[in-house]
């Protein structure tokens, strides 16, 4: 039976410096919880996954192509598949960054290893 889950008490992959982000699944969808601290190198980069981006706390500028976007908590973006995109703080403390990929990316798997009974066939 699947259990709740709590994101603060989820354990976290150090990603670099300043960015630290933990996953929870569902059977085809995964969601990432970014945690982005102020003032981090920026990392401009494009994955073949359409993803989905929601501000949850704080505030950054999401870059996505040539465009740029002000979130705050409650805005949502799409960042469709090759095109180069990054957040980049604006505040001065943790914003959280909440991803969403459908289908769940084979790259993040290990972030849900917790969730392997769930998934258990």
């Amino acid at each position: 039976m699947p259990g709740m889950h709590n994101w603060n008490q989820l354990p976290r992959e150090f990603v670099r410096k300043g960015i630290e982000r933990c996953g929870f699944r569902g059977e085809n969808v995964i969601m990432v919880m970014n945690f982005i601290e102020p003032d981090i190198k920026v990392n401009p980069h494009k994955h073949t996954f359409e993803q989905l981006a929601i501000c949850i706390e704080g505030e950054f500028d999401y870059h996505v192509g040539d465009e740029v976007y002000h979130m705050s908590p409650g805005s949502m973006l799409r960042v469709p598949p090759g095109v180069m995109h990054y957040a980049q703080p604006t505040g001065k403390t943790v914003a959280k960054n909440l991803d969403v990929f459908a289908p769940i990316r084979d790259d993040y798997n290990h972030l849900v290893e917790y969730q392997a009974a769930d998934f258990a066939s």
